[in-house]
């Protein structure tokens, strides 16, 4: 496989995948929201926190409904976690109860920014490496840190676009260009995107899949938000295949001037 998502088939580590379109499962104003979301969107691959894994109010708990969809893979993911040593242990935690090997690895101790931990992160990542899991660290566009993450392991790197919940695109398109040009695992835009448009644009960029959950969860119809995005990583993804056009510092007509006009 092209490691940047040349292929037609999308894996990670030993998966694979028919979709591009990687969900979250926070802020859905309900369960049955965020399962038509999901059944819009063609997704086969969800992320959910730990601390929605809650059997004894079913309000709170989104694992029920996650763990009855067909041909959806839950990933667990680390989010709240302060620490290496919390990461971990969250981890092992989902991976017992999904009995899935993917985690997705978030440590962002400043609940005021989010920002992502890269040392928590990094040591995070070589012990969850370690104990067989599959790993897709969540983390800021460093094109070094991406690259110690790849050497250590993990089966892809998911560097944010903006901020988690911003809304505010792809901001880091420059130093995504680095990540891009230099991994040689999937790249996976995680966090920032507002718009159908900016994830076609990741995917054109050469990303080998993005993760959505803000744009789609407080859209006014999330259902048909999580349809519109999925459109429109399928067509960015097709129109890298296809192979787009170089940009020219000059005009060039499409219908050159003909010889009986020019002699005439």
């Amino acid at each position: 496989m092209d490691m940047q998502g040349g292929s037609e088939i999308f894996k990670i580590g030993e998966y694979t995948f028919k979709s591009r379109l990687i969900l979250g499962t926070g802020k859905f104003s309900s369960a049955t929201a965020m399962v038509d979301a999901i059944h819009a969107s063609g997704s086969n691959l969800v992320t959910v926190a730990l601390r929605r894994f809650n059997t004894e109010y079913a309000e709170d708990d989104l694992y029920g409904p996650l763990a009855s969809m067909k041909g959806v893979m839950l990933m667990p993911n680390t989010s709240g976690a302060r620490n290496a040593v919390e990461a971990v242990k969250a981890a092992l935690l989902g991976r017992e109860l999904t009995g899935s090997r993917m985690v997705k690895l978030e440590i962002h101790p400043n609940q005021q920014h989010l920002m992502p931990d890269p040392i928590e992160t990094y040591a995070a990542a070589k012990e969850l490496v370690a104990q067989g899991f599959v790993v897709m660290p969540y983390i800021a566009a460093d094109p070094v840190l991406a690259k110690r993450l790849e050497d250590v392991g993990c089966a892809s790197v998911m560097p944010l676009g903006s901020a988690i919940g911003s809304g505010q695109g792809l901001q880091t398109s420059g130093m995504l260009s680095i990540i891009l040009r230099e991994s040689c695992v999937p790249v996976i835009l995680d966090a920032g995107l507002r718009s159908p448009s900016e994830a076609a644009k990741a995917m054109e960029m050469g990303c080998s899949a993005v993760l959505v959950n803000s744009a789609i969860a407080v859209a006014d119809n999330p259902a048909e938000m999580a349809a519109a995005f999925a459109k429109a990583v399928a067509a960015g993804f097709q129109a890298r295949i296809a192979g787009i056009m170089s940009p020219s510092e000059r005009a060039s007509g499409t219908s050159p001037l003909t010889s009986f006009l020019s002699n005439g």
